[in-house]
């Protein structure tokens, strides 16, 4: 096989998502003013910069304003800003309005498309001379003598399902880099493999996860109130199972509506698509959807393990930032702002890096003395730590958790003298036979629909013949112990219809993957009981194309 091409640059920054974007752009900013020259590259595996973001979104627009100053006039898209709060907790048959929670006013917040903003993000990027190149998957860690990260490589295209070479072959590209950044979002391939090669989750707890589901509706005019914010607790969910809804108002009659469920969940026949489809058939929703349209849909996974879950954010060569370093705000339900800001304190800290002369660069080897003290430094960190508590208090189930996040928040102020500890999702379900059987109902075609029709309005498209990206390390496995004692649970916590048992008379029972459906949303990464799912990147630009969300 023929060699790689290669590229050089001074910062690879693999995602162009808010945070990639954002450390990409303050970068920039800080060498302009130093009067230095870096050439800065951002490789992003969706077709289009914004193609595979996904989030409800209100936005707080602290890290904005610290980046641009001037949003306002150079036209970046927060335009429906939010007026009103409600939180409700659903029963079966009713629901009861309860106290917004602090963390959940969203006073001076805006409800936005986070697609939108990425590639307005983008624009402003591009204007500075960054470079970035969509389309391209990151497949691949390049390493130097020293055992350090110099960069990454995009995957081979062109690659048959037998593993051998089409007449489409196309060889990948090498992107070296002095300091390469990983803003892979929620479960980045890459940065898992980092996490094993340098140790980098050695003394904290494992992440814990959520899924969330979007749809965006337009709903009848009459029923439209943009800026409005709805969220629930309570049903269809179990009280012991975390997890919740949002209804956010935007412009033109368009209704954001999604359902996360934490993935540390114990029922192996629950499936948070179905819960999502019964959540919107509520009394209390159903009727704003009546009439209405659903545009487009979507899942993706989300890091809720807060700062006792972040690893080591820094190894020889560079640096994670975002969501797959895992910063969101839980209690919020907002992580925008703050994957924005750790790519902001890591601009800074390679700008600082980059002004030490060549020898003292060489023999720093990275970053580390001052990225992750500036974290500690900003309100990024004391926001986070003042709700370490909240999410990890729910293992005693809703009430418990409603309890101690209230005193938590009014009595301790997030000052408990403790830290809650986190839990592995995988490790959470029960066998088959010590849980119960959920009946779904069927999907009405008006308000809930089945996978297959949502996953058509997300726009996903695979080439046919690659080889499929969702890797078992085991085909043994997915029929010896997850059909045998969880009865197969990825059939339902796949949200796209990926995952399906296949039984015939003649033969013994097998695993289809419908790797073509896949949505990237990382759910079975994460919540194989035996880790024995691997995803990894399909060819360059395959997957979802969120154009609205």
């Amino acid at each position: 096989m023929s060699e790689r091409e290669s590229m050089d640059f001074d910062v690879l920054i693999v995602g162009a998502g808010p945070s990639g974007l954002a450390c990409a752009i303050h970068l920039k900013q800080l060498s302009l003013a130093r009067g230095q020259e870096r050439s800065i590259c951002i490789l992003e595996k969706g077709a289009e910069v914004g193609a595979h973001i996904l989030s409800g979104a209100v936005i707080e627009p602290r890290a904005l304003k610290e980046l641009f100053p001037n949003w306002e006039d150079l036209g970046a898209p927060l335009d429906t800003p939010a007026l009103k709060d409600r939180f409700l907790l659903l029963g079966k048959n009713a629901s009861w309005p309860l106290p917004t929670p602090p963390q959940m006013h969203n006073e001076g917040n805006f409800i936005v498309s986070l697609g939108a903003l990425c590639r307005w993000m983008a624009d402003q990027a591009e204007q500075l001379g960054i470079e970035i190149y969509p389309g391209f998957a990151g497949a691949e860690l390049l390493f130097n003598e020293d055992g350090a990260v110099c960069g990454v490589a995009t995957g081979d295209q062109g690659i048959g399902k037998d593993g051998q070479p089409t007449a489409q072959f196309q060889r990948g590209m090498e992107l070296r880099a002095k300091q390469t950044v990983f803003a892979e979002g929620c479960r980045g391939s890459l940065t898992k493999v980092l996490f094993e090669r340098f140790n980098l989750r050695e003394g904290v707890d494992p992440q814990t996860y959520g899924l969330g589901i979007k749809e965006l509706w337009e709903v009848s005019p009459d029923k439209s109130h943009p800026g409005e914010i709805t969220h629930t607790i309570g049903w269809p969910l179990p009280s012991d199972t975390y997890g919740g809804s949002w209804l956010y108002h935007l412009k033109n009659n368009l209704v954001s509506v999604g359902f996360v469920v934490g993935l540390d969940y114990r029922n192996p026949y629950l499936s948070p698509f179905e819960e999502f489809q019964r959540f919107k058939n509520h009394p209390a929703i159903r009727p704003l959807f009546e009439g209405g349209r659903r545009i487009s849909y979507g899942a993706r996974a989300l890091s809720e393990g807060g700062v006792q879950s972040l690893p080591k954010l820094t190894f020889p060569g560079g640096l994670l930032i975002g969501d797959t370093a895992g910063f969101l705000n839980v209690p919020k339900i907002k992580g925008t702002h703050t994957a924005m800001k750790s790519g902001i304190e890591a601009a800074a800290a390679l700008s600082d890096f980059f002004a030490l002369p060549d020898q003292a660069q060489a023999a720093s080897g990275q970053e580390a003395n001052t990225y992750f003290e500036r974290l500690k430094q900003s309100w990024l960190w004391d926001e986070l730590h003042s709700v370490r508590n909240i999410r990890p208090s729910f293992r005693w189930g809703l009430w418990g958790g409603m309890a101690y996040s209230a005193m938590d928040t009014y009595l301790f102020r997030g000052k408990a003298p403790w830290t809650l500890r986190q839990h592995a999702d995988h490790s959470q379900l029960l066998p088959a036979n010590q849980a119960e059987k959920i009946d779904y109902p069927k999907p009405d075609g008006v308000v809930s629909f089945d996978r297959l029709s949502s996953v058509f309005l997300s726009n996903t498209h695979h080439t046919e013949n690659q080889p499929i990206h969702l890797r078992l390390k085991s085909s043994e496995v997915a029929i010896d112990l997850n059909l045998a004692r969880f009865d197969s649970p990825e059939q339902r916590y796949c949200p796209a219809g990926v995952y399906e048992i296949i039984r015939s008379e003649n033969a013994a029972p097998r695993l289809l993957i419908n790797a073509q459906n896949c949505v990237h949303c990382k759910s079975c990464d994460i919540k194989d009981p035996s880790q024995n799912i691997d995803w990894s990147v399909p060819d360059g630009g395959g997957g979802p194309n969120y154009a609205a969300m």
